[in-house]
């Protein structure tokens, strides 16, 4: 008779042990998503920010090419921003905020070569943060 009561113990036990292990695998499939959407955007500002460089080493060629990159480097930055709550990458996005705008001002004022290192450097912070 005793091991009549043993069964019922046994499979609520692994019931408990894999609805435990569920909902571990679940919490961290979610911050496996947001670590993937950090690294794809973190990828698609580098790209962006390339472009960036480029258009200002061509801006006599086709000034339009620069607002363009800055456009996409700004979308990117509206995606990053919900993907996640790191402190150290919402000062890096804050800082490529400014260096954008930043940037974009200077062109708006005539500048065919303004200075992109504010850009670069937050980019390369970005890319850093989002680094699994």
């Amino acid at each position: 008779m005793a091991a009549r009561h043993r069964h019922p113990r046994i499979a609520l036990a692994v019931t408990a042990a894999l609805v435990t292990v569920t909902a571990t695998a679940v919490a961290g499939c979610g911050a496996l998503d947001k670590t993937l959407d950090c690294v794809r955007t973190a990828d698609a500002i580098a790209t962006s920010v390339d472009n960036l460089q480029q258009a200002v080493s061509d801006a006599s060629s086709d000034p339009t090419q620069a607002s363009e990159a800055l456009d996409d480097i700004q979308k990117e930055l509206g995606d990053l921003s919900d993907t996640t709550d790191n402190a150290d990458l919402g000062k890096a996005v804050d800082d490529l905020r400014a260096g954008v705008t930043n940037v974009r001002d200077a062109i708006d004022k005539g500048d065919a070569t303004p200075d992109i290192t504010p850009v670069t450097d937050a980019a390369g912070e970005i890319a850093k943060v989002c680094t699994p």
